[in-house]
């Protein structure tokens, strides 16, 4: 890395942000229920990060773990930007570097401009709290909507930094498993740097309902489909790469075919939530929920465990037991569509995500029944992959 001491300050950062997220659990109670986890929600909205709704200490420190997670992440962004730029190699030029290297530059850069956004909004929160500065207080001349804008600006762009990596193990495992290169490499390439780009412009699409002008929801639905183009580009790309090839259906292929497909299903409930009266009707959803694990369990930790197969016999020089895998990988695809799949019909039900209970008699019972199966069959599938 072009700086190793930023390397280390930018990991044990991140790290301790974690830990002192989780250290809130073991703060002493007092008044209020100070030693607890945030009860905020994962986007903390305003008015419920405000002192009157959370009054004790866990939103503390849930805001200044990620002001610290985010001075880790950019630390090693900026790293991973100038030795991309700066320490390669002798005759590599960008337009020969791996696939892999691309899509990590890509999601450096994401961090770099998505990220301070965030931690200013931290900071405006802490102000808030502590200072009465009133940024998000409706009440006293704040505005609820400013907190959603900016959360937003970082959590859509904050989507393709987690899936771009995914992307990247995909893009190395399916030609080992195709026996082809990589099919359109210059065009994969463009692909990766329109999402990063088009991602800055799409997220008010998680806001059509907050009263935003016909203008402000007509551009960000546009923005949503068209973003939906160079992704569309990779998958016909990984498609492309397979067809023809000597393809073997070994443990880190399965798990990327199933990326494939659960990824295009994805992106299609991606596009149908950009057009804004069909989003009126479903946002706050079970639809959404569906959505969502689509992108980030279906797309993104099927990856993960195709890089975890493919890359640890290299690493530890031990093979992994194959008849165990396949049990993870069956399991694991069935209990994911067992779980997922119901949740879109639920959300066409009118089922609201968030909540603990429902009356009976709305339809809903079914579905989440069978989403309960399928979490045992996931379940049981981590086990297969421990016992490996």
């Amino acid at each position: 890395m072009a700086f190793p001491r930023l390397n280390a300050f930018g990991f044990w950062v991140f790290l301790f942000s974690g830990l002192f997220l989780f250290s809130s659990y073991f703060t002493a109670p007092g008044l209020y229920n100070a030693g607890s986890a945030p009860a905020v929600g994962w986007f903390a909205y305003s008015p419920l990060t405000a002192k009157a709704f959370s009054r004790g200490h866990s939103t503390d420190y849930w805001t200044l773990s990620l002001l610290l997670n985010g001075i880790g992440s950019i630390a090693t962004a900026v790293n991973i930007l100038v030795t991309t730029f700066c320490l390669r190699c002798k005759g590599m030029t960008l337009g020969k570097m791996p696939l892999m290297v691309w899509m990590f530059l890509v999601t450096a850069f994401l961090v770099v401009i998505a990220m301070p956004p965030f931690s200013a909004c931290q900071i405006m929160l802490i102000l808030d709290r502590y200072l009465d500065a009133n940024f998000f207080d409706t009440q006293a001349g704040g505005s609820a909507v400013l907190w959603a804008h900016f959360f937003w600006i970082f959590g859509h762009p904050e989507v393709y930094i987690l899936v771009l990596p995914a992307f990247a193990i995909a893009s190395e495992v399916i030609p080992v498993f195709s026996r082809k290169p990589i099919f359109g490499y210059p065009v994969m390439v463009a692909a990766t740097v329109s999402i990063a780009f088009i991602s800055l412009g799409v997220w008010a699409h998680h806001m059509f309902t907050v009263g935003m002008t016909s203008v402000g929801n007509t551009f960000f639905a546009i923005s949503t489909m068209i973003i939906a183009i160079p992704t569309g580009i990779k998958i016909f790309n990984w498609l492309g790469t397979m067809y023809g090839g000597k393809i073997r259906l070994e443990l880190p292929m399965l798990f990327c075919i199933a990326f494939l497909f659960q990824f295009l299903i994805a992106g299609l409930t991606g596009v149908m939530l950009a057009v804004t009266p069909f989003d009126w009707q479903l946002a706050d959803s079970y639809f959404v929920v569906a959505h969502f694990h689509y992108v980030i369990l279906g797309g993104i930790v099927f990856c993960i465990f195709s890089g975890f197969y493919y890359w640890y016999p290299k690493a530890f020089g031990k093979m992994l037991d194959v008849k165990l895998g396949h049990w993870h990988f069956w399991l694991f695809f069935i209990g994911f569509h067992l779980t997922f799949d119901p949740q879109h019909f639920a959300g066409f039900l009118g089922m609201p995500r968030r909540i603990f209970t429902y009356e009976a008699g709305r339809g809903w019972e079914i579905w989440n029944q069978i989403s309960t199966v399928g979490v045992f069959f996931q379940g049981a599938s981590v086990l297969f992959l421990s016992s490996t």
